[in-house]
């Protein structure tokens, strides 16, 4: 064999062997590659299924945290419960300061009406009291007309006469001062609410139904009756 067909031998061989050896490191060279393909792809999934579990504990932990603040301000005071608290107590307090005003007016009106009833009262019992000193003062009166009726024309000049005259004049004056006025009745129609007419007569000065005689002069108390004028009223003929 010669020396080139050896060589050309040998070169073969050698090549077929790099082959062989490329053909194993290609096959170590890809299994190494499908292994780290699959290392690495486990590892994507540990990691995502770490995260996910992280994700799904962050999310519990975030709705328990949640779920705590919730109780927790629950449990909390609420800052704005005292100015409710004092609201309320102002309202409270409010509504009793109300009522208090209440109750005193309705007492000072209550002592307002008591007042003027008890003045009223007042007034009518000093009223009632003054009238009946007048009238026990009238009968006086009317024994001083009488005993000037019967003075004579002589005697009216006397100083006796006079004097009594003068004690009449102010008796009367203080009488007006108190409210005490005479009833006119003589020539004056009849009327019941002042005269009472206690006989008839005949009369041609004076038309029937009219009072003819004054038989005992009837005196008013401001707008009442002290005493009735005792009266003769004239008669149809």
């Amino acid at each position: 064999m010669s020396d080139e067909k050896v060589l050309n031998e040998e070169m073969t061989e050698e090549t077929a062997q790099a082959a062989e050896a490329a053909e194993a490191v290609e096959a170590e060279a890809a299994e190494a590659a499908a292994a780290a393909e699959e290392e690495a792809a486990q590892e994507t999934a540990e990691e995502a299924e770490e995260a996910q579990t992280g994700a799904g504990e962050e999310a519990a932990e975030g709705a328990s945290g949640v779920k705590e603040i919730s109780e927790a301000d629950l449990k909390k005071k609420n800052p704005f419960s005292k100015f409710r608290k004092e609201d309320k107590e102002k309202a409270a307090l409010k509504e009793k300061v109300t009522d208090l005003e209440d109750r005193v007016r309705r007492q000072m009106a209550e002592f307002d009406n008591y007042r003027k009833r008890t003045e009223k009262e007042k007034g009518q019992m000093f009223s009632m009291g003054e009238q009946n000193v007048l009238e026990k003062i009238l009968p006086i009166v009317d024994n001083f007309e009488r005993g000037f009726d019967t003075v004579t024309e002589e005697d009216k000049d006397d100083a006796f006469v006079d004097g009594m005259r003068k004690i009449y004049a102010q008796l009367q004056k203080q009488m007006e001062e108190l409210g005490v006025t005479p009833i006119e009745a003589l020539g004056k129609e009849f009327d019941p609410n002042l005269h009472n007419a206690v006989m008839q007569i005949q009369s041609e000065e004076y038309e029937p139904g009219i009072v003819g005689q004054e038989l005992l002069k009837g005196y008013m108390y401001h707008d009442s009756v002290l005493r009735h004028s005792m009266v003769a009223v004239v008669a149809e003929a």
